[in-house]
């Protein structure tokens, strides 16, 4: 697999696009969340197809960048100090740091208490919450690949070989050719409907590979109102 940066005059517009060759038969274009563009093409496909397929799907891909620059300028990274708010399923908790000798981090009312044996040092309570967003992503993303299989006429069909979570920097979740299931610890931070619109988005690619007409009909057969969903996924976490 081989990646190069190109650029594709289109009008008074410039296109900046990430080029991905792989072994497969068939090109795509997807505009990610930070408005890049990336282009996954066969590895033998010459680059006046890729430009041409580029320039025919050029508008919808302005489009799709300007969806996602509305919501600059992006929130701020959280700090990891007292009194910082950070999400949880949606839901904002200020976070209270206790000097503690046993490390842990629990959710009471409004607040993330984070118990610490160094309170002042921020890098160990980043350490401390980012691991309990994990653990907590292990719990709640299987019971929800569970609710989200049952949209579908033959939930079996639809079932990943294999979950992976990881904190990824583009993407919300991907299925691999294998049908391995991949989901961004980051949707820890999302509304449970926004988590479910991720899961089931990327499940029905088990049916359909790419993002053509048939996957959104399937997308929207099985969720009527993935658009909604999908809007305050990007605007909650933007």
């Amino acid at each position: 697999m081989t990646a190069d940066i190109h650029r594709l005059k289109y009008g008074d517009q410039e296109i900046l696009f990430r080029l991905v060759r792989r072994a497969r038969s068939t090109l795509e274009i997807a505009v990610e969340p930070d408005a890049s563009v990336v282009i996954t093409a066969p590895l033998d496909a010459p680059m006046p197809t890729i430009e041409a397929k580029l320039r025919k799907r050029a508008v919808w891909v302005i489009r799709q960048q300007k969806f996602f620059l509305q919501f600059s300028p992006r929130t701020p990274e959280r700090r990891y100090v007292a009194g910082e708010t950070h999400l949880y399923l949606g839901r904002q908790y200020r976070l209270k740091i206790i000097l503690h000798e046993v490390e842990e981090v629990k959710l009471r009312g409004g607040f993330l208490m984070v118990f610490s044996r160094r309170p002042n040092n921020t890098s160990n309570t980043q350490k401390l919450v980012d691991a309990w967003y994990r653990q907590r992503a292990h719990v709640k993303f299987p019971e929800r690949l569970e609710q989200c299989l049952k949209r579908f006429s033959r939930p079996e069909r639809f079932r990943p070989d294999g979950l992976i979570i990881r904190r990824i920097r583009k993407r919300w979740g991907s299925l691999s050719p294998s049908g391995r299931l991949l989901l961004n610890v980051r949707l820890m931070q999302a509304p449970t409907d926004a988590i479910d619109y991720v899961i089931t988005h990327e499940l029905c690619h088990m049916a359909e590979p790419h993002h053509g007409p048939a996957f959104h009909q399937l997308l929207t057969t099985v969720m009527p109102d993935w658009k909604r969903r999908k809007q305050r996924l990007e605007r909650i976490l933007a």
